[in-house]
């Protein structure tokens, strides 16, 4: 099966609270800039080119979109883009959202919301999209300090019908334990990849046991984060690469798929030949061979 007619239906799927989603879902980060996300100097992308992208996602079965209302630039927002491309939208198609960073009036990166303003960027996030409840909202915070009263706010939030379901985002296992204590999490969203750490990998296996999706950023791009895919891959996902004759991308990809059946992968692009390969790579089954390969680097890099 070639990238061009692989759907995301090949990469299984997992029940995200009510709602059933294919595990290759796309991340709208990168939609709005090409170059570094949020960096000021990024040059705008075409809006048809990102409205295409958008729309042949869903046409290769792709089912869970993630974005956020700070995906934006001062031309685009992610938010938008997707409400353009997509609505009225499909009935099984799951929009994930995430809360916490924003701007305040004079454009000025605010990394925590006060449990106040959280109402505020629900309701951005719902009239950008033009939705009347949003399906999963993630909680994003920076640091270790509590959530419950950050957390509790969006509960608050979910009791009244604008959220349906919650999760978060950048945190710690004592963050799961303390949100799941307030309201029920279906998801986390936390950096995973080739070369993560034994304590991520723990987490990941909790959240696995507890059948919470795990949800991994950066999975291709690694070390270049916001900056997108770097090319200082390993001589051993380059070799496995060109022994299957994909990219180290769809290598990287297939190995995290691998780490669970509860692994929803998001990988984000503005290039549709970039999506297909990102689509293509949930039909990738990676040999035991070769999973202990990429294990070793995984634990060596730790």
């Amino acid at each position: 099966m070639t990238s061009q007619t692989t759907t995301a239906a090949a990469s299984g799927t997992w029940k995200l609270g009510d709602r059933t989603v294919n595990r290759i879902g796309f991340g709208a980060m990168r939609l709005t800039q090409h170059g570094e996300a949020f960096a000021a100097d990024a040059v705008p992308r075409d809006r048809d080119q990102a409205i295409d992208v958008l729309r042949r996602a869903v046409e290769l079965g792709v089912n869970h979109i993630d974005t956020a209302a700070f995906y934006s630039s001062p031309l685009r927002s992610a938010n938008e883009l997707i409400n353009s491309a997509l609505a009225p939208y499909p009935d099984d198609l799951v929009i994930i959202t995430k809360v916490g960073p924003g701007r305040d009036p004079s454009g000025q990166w605010l990394p925590h919301a006060t449990p106040a303003q959280l109402r505020g960027q629900v309701e951005e996030n719902l009239r950008q999209l033009g939705r009347d409840h949003l399906d999963v909202v993630n909680l994003r915070i920076v640091g270790t300090d509590s959530i419950a009263e950050r957390f509790g706010a969006l509960a608050e939030l979910r009791e009244a019908g604008l959220i349906r379901h919650l999760g978060l985002s950048n945190v710690h296992p004592h963050h799961l334990a303390e949100a799941q204590t307030i309201a029920p999490v279906v998801c986390v969203q936390n950096m995973y990849g080739i070369g993560a750490s034994h304590e991520q990998k723990e987490f990941l296996h909790t959240c696995g046991e507890q059948r919470i999706a795990f949800v991994p950023f950066y999975s291709i791009a690694g070390t270049g984060r916001t900056a997108g895919a770097t090319t200082d891959d390993s001589m051993e996902v380059r070799t496995i690469a060109r022994t299957r004759g994909v990219s180290a991308a769809q290598i990287r990809l297939a190995w995290t798929l691998h780490q669970g059946s509860h692994i929803l992968a998001i990988p984000g692009t503005g290039d549709p030949a970039h999506l297909a390969q990102n689509v293509a790579a949930g039909s990738l089954r990676l040999s035991e061979d070769e999973l202990a390969v990429l294990d070793a680097l995984h634990y060596e890099a730790a």
